[in-house]
Protein backbone atom coordinates (compact mmCIF):
# COMPACT_ATOMS: atom_id res chain seq x y z
CA UNK A 1 0.00 0.00 0.00
CA UNK A 2 0.96 3.45 -1.05
CA UNK A 3 0.27 6.65 1.80
CA UNK A 4 0.91 10.14 -0.03
CA UNK A 5 1.34 13.03 2.25
CA UNK A 6 1.61 15.87 0.18
CA UNK A 7 -1.16 15.79 -2.80
CA UNK A 8 -3.36 18.27 -0.54
CA UNK A 9 -1.70 20.24 1.52
CA UNK A 10 2.29 20.29 2.77
CA UNK A 11 2.83 17.90 5.65
CA UNK A 12 6.70 18.04 6.00
CA UNK A 13 6.54 21.41 6.30
CA UNK A 14 3.78 22.52 8.09
CA UNK A 15 2.55 19.10 10.34
CA UNK A 16 5.69 17.12 10.91
CA UNK A 17 4.88 16.62 14.44
CA UNK A 18 1.53 15.26 14.05
CA UNK A 19 2.36 13.42 11.54
CA UNK A 20 5.51 12.10 13.52
CA UNK A 21 2.44 11.38 16.24
CA UNK A 22 0.42 9.17 14.09
CA UNK A 23 3.02 6.86 12.88
CA UNK A 24 3.99 6.39 16.68
CA UNK A 25 0.26 5.37 17.45
CA UNK A 26 0.23 3.45 13.94
CA UNK A 27 -2.71 4.76 12.70
CA UNK A 28 -4.72 7.78 10.94
CA UNK A 29 -8.23 9.46 10.52
CA UNK A 30 -8.87 11.29 7.06
CA UNK A 31 -12.27 13.04 6.32
CA UNK A 32 -13.45 12.61 2.61
CA UNK A 33 -12.95 16.37 1.40
CA UNK A 34 -16.36 16.31 -0.72
CA UNK A 35 -18.61 14.37 2.47
CA UNK A 36 -16.38 15.48 5.87
CA UNK A 37 -18.46 13.03 7.71
CA UNK A 38 -17.27 10.09 6.10
CA UNK A 39 -13.85 9.54 7.09
CA UNK A 40 -11.33 6.62 6.40
CA UNK A 41 -8.76 5.06 9.26
CA UNK A 42 -5.66 4.06 7.88
CA UNK A 43 -3.59 1.33 9.82
CA UNK A 44 -0.23 3.01 9.42
CA UNK A 45 1.95 -0.36 10.39
CA UNK A 46 5.09 -0.73 7.77
CA UNK A 47 4.00 -3.91 7.42
CA UNK A 48 1.07 -3.01 5.50
CA UNK A 49 2.57 0.33 3.90
CA UNK A 50 5.11 0.16 1.29
CA UNK A 51 5.60 3.46 0.48
CA UNK A 52 5.04 6.64 2.14
CA UNK A 53 4.97 9.58 -0.54
CA UNK A 54 6.01 13.03 0.70
CA UNK A 55 5.54 16.26 -1.94
CA UNK A 56 7.30 19.07 -0.19
CA UNK A 57 8.44 22.47 -0.29
CA UNK A 58 10.46 22.53 2.58
CA UNK A 59 11.14 18.88 3.94
CA UNK A 60 13.31 21.17 6.82
CA UNK A 61 11.35 19.96 9.82
CA UNK A 62 10.89 16.28 8.78
CA UNK A 63 15.00 16.03 8.66
CA UNK A 64 15.11 14.71 11.94
CA UNK A 65 12.86 12.43 12.05
CA UNK A 66 13.91 10.12 9.32
CA UNK A 67 15.79 7.56 11.78
CA UNK A 68 12.68 7.18 13.12
CA UNK A 69 10.70 6.49 9.75
CA UNK A 70 13.44 4.15 8.69
CA UNK A 71 11.46 1.11 9.02
CA UNK A 72 8.75 2.50 6.02
CA UNK A 73 10.42 2.84 2.50
CA UNK A 74 10.08 6.60 1.15
CA UNK A 75 9.83 8.58 -1.77
CA UNK A 76 10.31 12.71 -2.36
CA UNK A 77 9.45 15.20 -4.40
CA UNK A 78 10.57 18.31 -3.59
CA UNK A 79 9.39 21.45 -5.43
CA UNK A 80 11.95 24.21 -5.95
CA UNK A 81 11.08 26.98 -8.40
CA UNK A 82 12.82 29.88 -7.04
CA UNK A 83 9.57 31.88 -6.95
CA UNK A 84 9.49 35.66 -4.93
CA UNK A 85 7.18 36.01 -2.00
CA UNK A 86 4.86 37.15 -4.75
CA UNK A 87 3.70 33.65 -5.58
CA UNK A 88 5.57 31.65 -2.90
CA UNK A 89 4.94 33.72 0.00
CA UNK A 90 6.33 31.20 2.56
CA UNK A 91 8.20 28.55 1.25
CA UNK A 92 12.39 28.96 1.77
CA UNK A 93 14.84 30.69 -0.37
CA UNK A 94 16.35 28.60 -2.76
CA UNK A 95 19.93 27.26 -1.66
CA UNK A 96 17.72 26.56 1.57
CA UNK A 97 15.87 23.67 -0.15
CA UNK A 98 18.68 22.86 -2.19
CA UNK A 99 20.60 22.00 0.84
CA UNK A 100 17.90 19.83 2.37
CA UNK A 101 17.01 17.96 -1.11
CA UNK A 102 21.07 16.75 -0.74
CA UNK A 103 20.71 16.09 3.06
CA UNK A 104 17.43 13.39 1.75
CA UNK A 105 19.76 12.15 -0.95
CA UNK A 106 22.63 11.33 0.99
CA UNK A 107 20.48 9.80 3.95
CA UNK A 108 18.20 7.85 1.73
CA UNK A 109 19.76 7.45 -1.77
CA UNK A 110 18.96 9.31 -5.09
CA UNK A 111 16.37 6.65 -6.49
CA UNK A 112 14.13 8.38 -3.38
CA UNK A 113 14.58 11.82 -3.52
CA UNK A 114 13.30 13.43 -7.18
CA UNK A 115 13.19 17.63 -7.91
CA UNK A 116 10.05 19.35 -8.97
CA UNK A 117 10.23 22.73 -10.98
CA UNK A 118 6.39 23.39 -11.17
CA UNK A 119 4.37 25.20 -12.32
CA UNK A 120 5.91 27.67 -14.43
CA UNK A 121 4.62 30.88 -14.89
CA UNK A 122 5.68 33.23 -17.41
CA UNK A 123 4.98 37.07 -16.89
CA UNK A 124 7.35 40.25 -16.87
CA UNK A 125 9.06 39.29 -14.04
CA UNK A 126 9.36 35.77 -14.65
CA UNK A 127 10.20 35.12 -18.57
CA UNK A 128 11.33 32.41 -20.42
CA UNK A 129 14.95 33.34 -19.71
CA UNK A 130 14.49 33.73 -15.79
CA UNK A 131 13.15 29.99 -16.29
CA UNK A 132 15.93 29.23 -18.19
CA UNK A 133 18.77 30.34 -15.76
CA UNK A 134 16.93 29.12 -12.93
CA UNK A 135 16.24 25.56 -13.84
CA UNK A 136 20.08 25.62 -14.82
CA UNK A 137 21.35 26.50 -11.60
CA UNK A 138 19.05 24.09 -9.34
CA UNK A 139 20.22 21.42 -12.28
CA UNK A 140 23.44 22.09 -11.12
CA UNK A 141 23.24 21.96 -7.69
CA UNK A 142 21.15 18.78 -7.71
CA UNK A 143 23.35 16.70 -10.34
CA UNK A 144 24.71 13.55 -8.95
CA UNK A 145 21.66 13.64 -6.17
CA UNK A 146 18.77 12.59 -8.33
CA UNK A 147 18.02 10.82 -11.46
CA UNK A 148 14.66 12.60 -12.10
CA UNK A 149 13.75 16.34 -13.00
CA UNK A 150 9.87 16.97 -13.46
CA UNK A 151 8.19 20.33 -14.77
CA UNK A 152 4.89 21.52 -15.68
CA UNK A 153 3.00 24.64 -16.60
CA UNK A 154 0.64 26.19 -14.67
CA UNK A 155 -3.23 24.70 -14.58
CA UNK A 156 -5.61 27.75 -14.81
CA UNK A 157 -8.33 26.19 -12.58
CA UNK A 158 -11.49 27.97 -11.96
CA UNK A 159 -10.71 29.52 -8.34
CA UNK A 160 -7.14 30.21 -9.50
CA UNK A 161 -9.07 32.20 -12.59
CA UNK A 162 -11.13 33.68 -9.51
CA UNK A 163 -8.45 34.46 -7.13
CA UNK A 164 -5.29 35.34 -9.59
CA UNK A 165 -6.43 36.46 -12.36
CA UNK A 166 -3.44 37.83 -13.34
CA UNK A 167 -1.76 34.34 -13.56
CA UNK A 168 -2.31 33.36 -17.14
CA UNK A 169 -1.61 30.54 -19.32
CA UNK A 170 1.37 29.90 -21.30
CA UNK A 171 1.40 29.85 -25.28
CA UNK A 172 1.92 26.80 -26.37
CA UNK A 173 5.12 28.13 -28.87
CA UNK A 174 6.67 29.00 -25.24
CA UNK A 175 5.64 25.43 -24.11
CA UNK A 176 7.79 23.99 -26.90
CA UNK A 177 11.21 26.57 -26.33
CA UNK A 178 10.86 25.81 -22.82
CA UNK A 179 10.30 22.11 -22.75
CA UNK A 180 13.29 22.31 -25.71
CA UNK A 181 15.79 23.82 -23.51
CA UNK A 182 14.53 22.00 -19.99
CA UNK A 183 15.70 18.63 -22.05
CA UNK A 184 19.00 19.77 -22.84
CA UNK A 185 19.77 20.93 -19.48
CA UNK A 186 18.40 17.59 -17.69
CA UNK A 187 20.80 15.67 -20.44
CA UNK A 188 23.70 18.43 -19.56
CA UNK A 189 23.18 17.37 -15.56
CA UNK A 190 22.76 13.69 -16.41
CA UNK A 191 18.60 13.88 -15.34
CA UNK A 192 16.06 12.44 -16.75
CA UNK A 193 13.29 15.00 -17.78
CA UNK A 194 9.08 14.50 -17.32
CA UNK A 195 6.32 16.46 -17.96
CA UNK A 196 3.94 17.40 -15.33
CA UNK A 197 1.02 18.91 -16.82
CA UNK A 198 -2.00 17.89 -19.70
CA UNK A 199 0.04 19.00 -22.82
CA UNK A 200 1.02 15.49 -23.71
CA UNK A 201 1.35 16.58 -27.21
CA UNK A 202 4.79 17.33 -26.11
CA UNK A 203 5.58 13.73 -26.70
CA UNK A 204 6.10 15.10 -30.31
CA UNK A 205 9.23 16.43 -29.04
CA UNK A 206 11.18 14.39 -26.66
CA UNK A 207 9.37 15.19 -23.90
CA UNK A 208 8.27 11.86 -21.17
CA UNK A 209 4.64 12.74 -20.75
CA UNK A 210 3.58 9.51 -19.11
CA UNK A 211 2.88 10.92 -15.81
CA UNK A 212 5.36 12.13 -13.11
CA UNK A 213 4.79 9.83 -9.88
CA UNK A 214 4.58 6.42 -11.75
CA UNK A 215 4.74 2.61 -9.86
CA UNK A 216 8.52 2.42 -11.30
CA UNK A 217 9.44 5.54 -9.01
CA UNK A 218 7.95 3.73 -5.65
CA UNK A 219 9.66 0.61 -6.83
CA UNK A 220 13.30 2.24 -7.11
CA UNK A 221 12.68 4.30 -4.05
CA UNK A 222 12.35 0.73 -2.17
CA UNK A 223 14.42 -1.25 -4.47
CA UNK A 224 11.45 -4.06 -4.77
CA UNK A 225 8.68 -4.81 -7.01
CA UNK A 226 5.10 -3.88 -5.83
CA UNK A 227 2.30 -6.02 -7.25
CA UNK A 228 -0.39 -3.45 -7.38
CA UNK A 229 -4.40 -5.34 -7.45
CA UNK A 230 -5.84 -1.97 -9.20
CA UNK A 231 -3.98 1.15 -10.89
CA UNK A 232 -5.73 4.34 -10.23
CA UNK A 233 -5.37 8.01 -11.91
CA UNK A 234 -5.38 11.20 -10.62
CA UNK A 235 -6.73 12.93 -13.02
CA UNK A 236 -8.64 10.86 -15.80
CA UNK A 237 -8.02 11.51 -19.27
CA UNK A 238 -4.28 13.73 -18.90
CA UNK A 239 -2.61 12.01 -16.04
CA UNK A 240 -1.30 8.96 -16.08
CA UNK A 241 0.61 9.04 -12.17
CA UNK A 242 -0.52 6.32 -9.85
CA UNK A 243 -3.36 7.51 -7.20
CA UNK A 244 -2.11 6.37 -4.14
CA UNK A 245 -3.79 7.24 -0.41
CA UNK A 246 -3.47 11.14 0.50
CA UNK A 247 -3.98 11.53 4.40
CA UNK A 248 -3.89 15.30 3.71
CA UNK A 249 -6.43 18.26 3.96
CA UNK A 250 -7.28 21.00 1.47
CA UNK A 251 -7.19 24.31 2.52
CA UNK A 252 -4.11 23.90 4.90
CA UNK A 253 -1.03 24.77 3.94
CA UNK A 254 0.44 27.43 5.05
CA UNK A 255 2.72 28.06 1.98
CA UNK A 256 0.23 30.39 0.30
CA UNK A 257 1.11 30.09 -3.39
CA UNK A 258 -0.85 32.12 -5.51
CA UNK A 259 -1.10 29.59 -8.02
CA UNK A 260 -2.32 26.30 -5.35
CA UNK A 261 -5.03 23.78 -6.89
CA UNK A 262 -5.16 22.48 -3.07
CA UNK A 263 -6.08 26.52 -0.99
CA UNK A 264 -8.78 28.27 -2.01
CA UNK A 265 -9.65 30.86 0.38
CA UNK A 266 -7.07 32.40 2.94
CA UNK A 267 -9.34 32.69 5.59
CA UNK A 268 -10.77 29.26 5.35
CA UNK A 269 -6.81 28.12 5.19
CA UNK A 270 -6.10 30.41 8.30
CA UNK A 271 -9.27 28.83 9.97
CA UNK A 272 -8.16 25.11 9.60
CA UNK A 273 -4.85 25.77 10.19
CA UNK A 274 -5.93 27.37 13.63
CA UNK A 275 -7.83 24.25 14.00
CA UNK A 276 -4.64 21.84 13.51
CA UNK A 277 -3.95 19.96 17.00
CA UNK A 278 -0.81 17.86 16.87
CA UNK A 279 -3.02 15.09 19.24
CA UNK A 280 -5.63 14.62 16.73
CA UNK A 281 -5.91 11.77 14.53
CA UNK A 282 -7.43 13.95 12.06
CA UNK A 283 -4.63 16.40 10.74
CA UNK A 284 -7.64 19.37 10.78
CA UNK A 285 -10.07 19.54 13.76
CA UNK A 286 -11.13 16.38 16.26
CA UNK A 287 -13.63 13.62 16.08
CA UNK A 288 -17.34 14.31 15.77
CA UNK A 289 -20.42 12.45 17.06
CA UNK A 290 -21.57 12.29 12.88
CA UNK A 291 -18.34 10.65 12.03
CA UNK A 292 -19.00 7.33 10.41
CA UNK A 293 -15.77 5.62 10.43
CA UNK A 294 -14.54 2.92 7.33
CA UNK A 295 -11.04 0.95 8.06
CA UNK A 296 -10.36 -0.01 4.51
CA UNK A 297 -8.53 -3.31 3.89
CA UNK A 298 -4.90 -2.49 3.68
CA UNK A 299 -2.07 -5.20 2.09
CA UNK A 300 1.32 -5.15 1.31
CA UNK A 301 1.98 -4.95 -2.45
CA UNK A 302 5.84 -5.84 -1.81
CA UNK A 303 6.81 -9.44 -3.82
CA UNK A 304 10.28 -9.69 -1.99
CA UNK A 305 11.40 -12.30 -4.46
CA UNK A 306 12.14 -9.49 -6.43
CA UNK A 307 14.37 -7.06 -6.44
CA UNK A 308 15.52 -4.60 -9.26
CA UNK A 309 19.40 -4.04 -8.32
Amino acid sequence: MIINTGQRTDIPAFYSKWFMNRIREGYVLVRNPFYPTLVTKFILDPKLVDVIGFCTKNPRPMLKYLDKLKDYGMFWYVSITGFDTDLEPNVPKIDDVIEDFIILSNKLGKNSVSWRYTPIIINEKYNIRKHLDTFEYIASKLEGYTDLAVYGFVDLYDKLKKNHPEIKDTTNENKILISKEFLKIAKKHNLSLRLCSKEKWLSEYGIDTNGCMRIEDYERSINSKLDFKKKMQARRGYCSCYLSNDIGAYNSCMHLCSYCYANGNKNLILKNYQNHFDDSPFLIGRATENDKIREVSQESYKDNRLTLF
